[in-house]
């Protein structure tokens, strides 16, 4: 079976990627490697999965073998090419397409509006119009617990509204569902939308909580705590999100009644922990105590996120293992390690 992972320099991707070559599936992995973040992040990502080049100049679209994994190809592309996406569904025939590139973040989407429609949704189309012309199975998909919005109802349901976004970035994963929604019913492709809520772990997103509180912490600097610390979040560990994925990536698509093949479901820990209780935990792992600046809540931010994983338990049988503690201790390790290009 060959699998399509886009988004193999980001955080999930390159933990995804390295599991199922490990486990050799037959896998080629899609990134445009942008500068959203520190570059030197998505390199070590990426030589953790055995992909590497001379002075990290990753030339587009040229395929680029692991030397960790004969089963493991990777090549540079913009999702928004449709000339070079449509050429390499062409010739390679994939038989499932896992999509986790996107353009992330809450708070960036406020100020860098075009670059979220750009890949988050002109880049969605075509890779939905990839799938249906090129005869793939089953697609699944990144969506994100942002789409909840400000609902106050816990846990969050997949039966639950999500018609009310309050940042442009949780608009567009919302866009998403209803394209991929519409793909099912019109060309009755399987696809799968997976909402995940808050990821951590080793070789994570350096403007996340973690690695910002990490870092503050460690030079002895303030970290910022909005809302003045009143934030609820469902820290869910990297190993665990990964592990639901290929889950999921296994069962689908499956004969079943639906006269649609779509589904969504929230993959998380469903155990949400108060952002104040997080840091205590980060500082006892890092034997260090925080200088706390409090703040007011940021715009386009969310209260609380709790994930109610019932379906996804039923469905695939997902059970999240990984408590925070030990998590957090997993992540601290990496984080003070040399593993850590940002240290």
């Amino acid at each position: 079976m060959k699998i399509l992972i886009t988004g193999t320099a980001g955080f999930i991707g390159a933990k995804l990627a390295y599991e199922l070559s490990k486990n050799q599936y037959d896998i080629i992995g899609l990134d445009n490697i942008n500068d959203y973040y520190d570059i030197r992040l998505k390199y070590a990502r990426l030589k953790k999965c055995g992909i590497e080049v001379n002075g990290n100049l990753f030339p587009y679209n040229r395929k680029i073998k692991s030397n960790c994994f004969t089963n493991y190809t990777f090549v540079r592309l913009n999702l928004e090419d449709r000339d070079a996406m449509n050429n390499l569904f062409k010739n390679e025939k994939f038989d499932k397409v896992v999509h986790l590139a996107a353009q992330a973040g809450v708070r960036y989407s406020i100020s860098n509006p075009y670059s979220y429609i750009d890949s988050n949704l002109n880049g969605f189309i075509n890779i939905l119009e990839c799938c249906r012309n090129y005869g793939v199975q089953t697609l699944i998909y990144a969506s994100s617990s942002s789409v909840y919005g400000h609902n106050t109802k816990t846990p969050f349901s997949e039966d639950d509204t999500t018609d009310f976004p309050v940042s442009l970035y949780a608009a567009t994963k919302k866009a998403n569902e209803l394209m991929a929604f519409s793909y099912s019913k019109l060309y009755n492709i399987s696809t799968v939308g997976l909402r995940y809520f808050t990821v951590y772990g080793p070789y994570g997103r350096p403007d996340m909580a973690p690695m910002l509180f990490a870092d503050a912490i460690t030079k002895g600097k303030p970290i910022k705590v909005f809302n003045n610390g009143n934030l609820c979040r469902d820290f869910t560990y990297i190993d665990d999100i990964v592990r639901g994925s290929i889950k999921v990536i296994d069962a689908y698509p499956y004969n079943s009644t639906d006269e649609i093949p779509y589904k969504i479901y929230n993959i998380g820990c469903s155990q949400p922990i108060k952002l104040m209780d997080f840091i205590v935990e980060m500082e006892n792992a890092l034997g260090l105590k925080a200088i706390k600046e409090y703040l007011p809540m940021q715009q386009g931010d969310v209260y609380q996120t709790y994930a109610d994983i019932t379906k996804l338990k039923s469905d695939i049988e997902y059970i999240p293992v990984i408590s925070l503690a030990e998590g957090m201790k997993k992540f601290i390790k990496w984080y003070c390690s040399d593993e850590n290009p940002l240290k």
